[in-house]
């Protein structure tokens, strides 16, 4: 490859091993988002719906407009299990309780996954980032009989669209949340309060007065959060990432 054009200053070729993918081990309401580790070949694919709209002026020339996207995500990922219990890793128990479990049908069949840019070193970019909800495939891979590590080749089908998300990577070295304001005050039952503060990207859950609340993490420095039903007064805040919890954010609740 030619080097004659030089690039900007600053940049670097990826890596095919910097991507991330993540399960909902909770609810779509209060998310609890687990890396599934050991993964490999992770390769999203987006696949456009099309409708014809050639009329007489394209001169038999093809001519469609996009409707909709659908997308899928592949990728293989190798098999831990606890040496005392027997169990696979969380995640993978997650994902063969949807796909090899006969009792498996309709939403006990389906999970919620988000896929993003998770570089080595460097900011991850923060437009390559999804969220999906989808139907899942799995196959046992590695079976020959010379003892290879066991690995499964998993596919996930698209159930509907997609949505574009913050990056929730944070970087290999993260720090536990901190909150430094809230707003507004004085806000009741299901309120959005904006909370304002520190390593919020990969917030694992977020309580008021120890009640599971509703969250969207808009940046590593914001997140707005749904107040739970609960008594007025001052009332703890807290935010958890995979580090920690954050220290107790006082907040005035409203009667």
């Amino acid at each position: 490859m030619t080097t004659a054009v030089p690039l900007p200053a600053g940049t670097t070729l990826g890596k095919s091993f910097e991507y991330g993918v993540d399960i909902n081990l909770g609810t779509t309401g209060s998310p609890d988002w687990q890396s599934i580790r050991r993964i490999s070949g992770v390769q999203p694919t987006y696949t456009p719906t099309t409708q014809d709209v050639q009329t007489y002026d394209d001169l038999g020339a093809q001519n469609s407009d996009v409707t909709g996207w659908s997308w899928s995500l592949a990728f293989n990922v190798q098999v831990n299990r606890s040496l005392s219990t027997g169990l696979y890793l969380p995640e993978i128990e997650a994902l063969l309780a949807r796909a090899s479990d006969p009792d498996a049908k309709g939403e006990a069949a389906v999970a919620e996954f988000r896929w993003y840019h998770k570089p080595e070193t460097g900011e991850p970019n923060p437009n390559d980032a999804r969220q999906g909800i989808g139907t899942i495939s799995v196959s046992r891979t590695n079976v020959g009989p010379n003892g290879e590590v066991e690995n499964l080749t998993v596919t996930i089908t698209g159930k509907g669209t997609f949505a574009k998300i913050a990056n929730p990577f944070a970087g290999w070295s993260v720090t536990a949340p901190t909150i430094s304001t809230a707003a507004p005050l004085n806000g009741g039952d299901g309120d959005l309060i904006t909370l304002i503060g520190s390593s919020f990207l990969g917030t694992t859950g977020v309580t008021v007065d120890s009640d599971p609340a509703e969250y969207n993490v808009v940046n590593g420095a914001t997140i707005v959060i749904a107040l739970p039903v609960g008594d007025a007064g001052n009332v703890p805040i807290v935010v958890t990432n995979a580090t920690g919890a954050s220290s107790a954010f006082t907040y005035a609740r409203a009667a």
